[in-house]
C-alpha cells in the first residue's frame, strides 16, 4: 500500500462518508458479472511480472522496443507511461466533465484523452471525466456539461484542473475548497476558456479550447506545475517490451474479448471488443435513439481505443430528484482489470482524497498496466456486466 499524503479537512471526508452509505454490497469472491460462452521515469516500471501460478497457453500480444524514448529529453507519461515531451509531463491535466447521450454526439477531440472514466448520473444517463495532458494546443474539446462531486474526487488523483458548466447546489462545498482549481462555463470570469457552436441547440454545444483554458489558468493564478498533492505515481506499469498478458494468473485470468457494459450502463449500452492485431479495446455504444456503432471523435474520425480497461464498483446512495453520490473512499472493493484479451478480478481502495485509487489483485499484489490509455467504468454494486 502507497503512503498517502496531504488530505482535505477531515470533516469533508466525513461528510461524504455520511451521504454514501449504503448500498447492496458484493462478496470479495463474487463474480457478478462474466457470461462463460528508467531513471528519467515519472511512472514506476517493472522489468518482470510477478508469477502468481504457472502461466497457461496464450495469444502473444503486439509487442515493441520502447526502453529508449524516441527522442531527446522525452520522459514516461504518468498517466500512459508513454514517452512524453517533459514539458508536456510536468504540466498539470485537465479533467473535462463530458455527456455521453444522443443529443452530445459526436464529442470532440475525446480519442486525446489518456484517461477517461464514465459513471452513471441521473436517469441512468452517463457523463464522462476525460483525463487529458498536452491538451493546450487542442482546438475544440467536449462537449462540456455539468459537475457532480464524485468527479471532482477521481479528478483529484490526477492534481487535474476541472473543466465544466456548473452542477448541482451539492458541488459547493467541493468546489470552494481553497486546493479545488476549476474552470467553469457559468462564470463569467472564465468565460474566455469556452465557446458555444451553432450546429446544436443549449446546453449540448459547449466547448473549450486549450489556448483558452490556458488563459483563464494564468488570470485565475493556477500553477501548471504539479502542486505536490497528489502520489507521484498513480499506476504501475510494464513497457511495450514486456507487456502483461495476465498468464501468470493462469485460471484465474478470463478470456475478455468482448466486454458488454449494458448492464450497468442502461442508456449508454457501450462495449469494448478486443482486436488481436494491436492488442487495444475498441469501443461501441448503443445510446437510446440512436444506432449501435463504433464511438467516434468528430475532430479526428478515430473510434475511441483503450489499453486497459478497469470496471471499479461502488457503493451509492441516491440523494433524490435522481441524483447520485458515489463512495470514492473505500476498502476492499470488488472490480475488474481487462489487458490483452484477458481479464482478472481485483480489489481497489482509495483513503484520502487526493491519493490514488490502487487497484490490487487477489494476492494483494497492486496490478501492473500496460503503457497505453486507460478506461475506467465506475458501476454501482449490485449491477452486472459480461464478457466473453
Amino acid at each position: 500500500m502507497r503512503t498517502q499524503k496531504n488530505t482535505l479537512s477531515l470533516w469533508m471526508i466525513l461528510t461524504f462518508f455520511l451521504i454514501s452509505l449504503s448500498a447492496c454490497g458484493l462478496e470479495a469472491n463474487d463474480n457478478p458479472m462474466i457470461s462463460e460462452p528508467e531513471s528519467n521515469n515519472l511512472t514506476p516500471m517493472v522489468t518482470s511480472l510477478p508469477q502468481i501460478s504457472t502461466p497457461d497457453a496464450s495469444p502473444v500480444p503486439p509487442s515493441e522496443d520502447d526502453t529508449l524514448p524516441p527522442k531527446e529529453g522525452m520522459v514516461r507519461s504518468r498517466l500512459t507511461n508513454e514517452w512524453v515531451d517533459a514539458d508536456v509531463a510536468a504540466t498539470r491535466p485537465i479533467a473535462v466533465m463530458t455527456p455521453n447521450e444522443i443529443s452530445a454526439i459526436p464529442h470532440y477531440n475525446l480519442s486525446k484523452a489518456s484517461i477517461i472514466y464514465e459513471a452513471n448520473v441521473e436517469g441512468r444517463m452517463t457523463r464522462m471525466m476525460a483525463i487529458y495532458e498536452d491538451w493546450d494546443s487542442l482546438d475544440k474539446i467536449g462537449n462540456i456539461r455539468s459537475l457532480r462531486p464524485y468527479f471532482a474526487y477521481w479528478a483529484f488523483e490526477w492534481d487535474a484542473f476541472i473543466v465544466h458548466f456548473g452542477g448541482p447546489f451539492f458541488i459547493n462545498d467541493i468546489v470552494d475548497i481553497p486546493t479545488t482549481e476549476h474552470i467553469d462555463g457559468n462564470l463569467n470570469s472564465d468565460s474566455a476558456a469556452f465557446f458555444r457552436s451553432t450546429d446544436r441547440p443549449s446546453p449540448h454545444n459547449a466547448y473549450a479550447t486549450g489556448s483558452g483554458l490556458a488563459k483563464v489558468i494564468s488570470q485565475k493564478g493556477y500553477s501548471t506545475g504539479f502542486r505536490d498533492l497528489t502520489d507521484d505515481n498513480h499506476f504501475l506499469f510494464t513497457g511495450k517490451s514486456n507487456p502483461n498478458t495476465l498468464s501468470q494468473y493462469n485460471t484465474a485470468a478470463r478470456n475478455a474479448t468482448y466486454i458488454d457494459m449494458s448492464g450497468c450502463y442502461p442508456l449508454t449500452r457501450c462495449y469494448f471488443e478486443y482486436n488481436e492485431e494491436d492488442g487495444l479495446y475498441y469501443r461501441y455504444q448503443h445510446l437510446t435513439s440512436g444506432t449501435d456503432g463504433p464511438h467516434t471523435d468528430g475532430a479526428t474520425g478515430e473510434q475511441l481505443a483503450f489499453k486497459n480497461i478497469l470496471v471499479q464498483y461502488v457503493k451509492y446512495e441516491e440523494l433524490g430528484e435522481g441524483y447520485l453520490a458515489f463512495q470514492c473512499h473505500d476498502t476492499t472493493r470488488d472490480g475488474w482489470f481487462f489487458t490483452n484479451g484477458k481479464g482478472i478480478h481485483v480489489t481497489w481502495e482509495k483513503t484520502i482524497d487526493y491519493g490514488a485509487t490502487t487497484f490490487y489483485d487477489d494476492s494483494g499484489n497492486e496490478i501492473v498496466l500496460n503503457t497505453g490509455k486507460t478506461m475506467i467504468c465506475i458501476v454501482e454494486e449490485g449491477n452486472t456486466f459480461t464478457c466473453r
